[in-house]
């Protein structure tokens, strides 16, 4: 059996902390549209699933991204891409 997750295309460098490149991974999706605008972003747990993370490394991972204006939390209904995004920096 075979499951179709974006970890599959990401390799993760151990020698650069991993929440780092986790969250580069996750505002990639979103920027790309992989995470439509104010669509849901998988919870805390299963980004720590889909990495092979602790649940620790994800939540950190998510802060930044939740904490560089990417995201938004809604109480009790999860996390959610930003609308409208931050300005790029590229």
């Amino acid at each position: 059996m075979t499951t179709d997750t974006h970890a599959e295309l990401m390799e993760l460098d151990h020698t650069r902390p991993l929440w780092r490149q986790i969250a580069a991974e996750i505002i990639r999706r979103i920027e790309d549209g992989t995470y439509p605008l104010g669509s849901r972003v998988p919870s805390t747990l299963e980004i720590a699933q889909e990495f092979g993370v602790v649940n620790a490394t994800a939540a950190k991972a998510m802060r930044h991204v939740r904490e560089a204006g990417y995201t938004r939390g809604e109480v009790g209904l999860g996390t959610f891409v930003a609308d409208p995004l931050p300005p790029s920096e590229g």
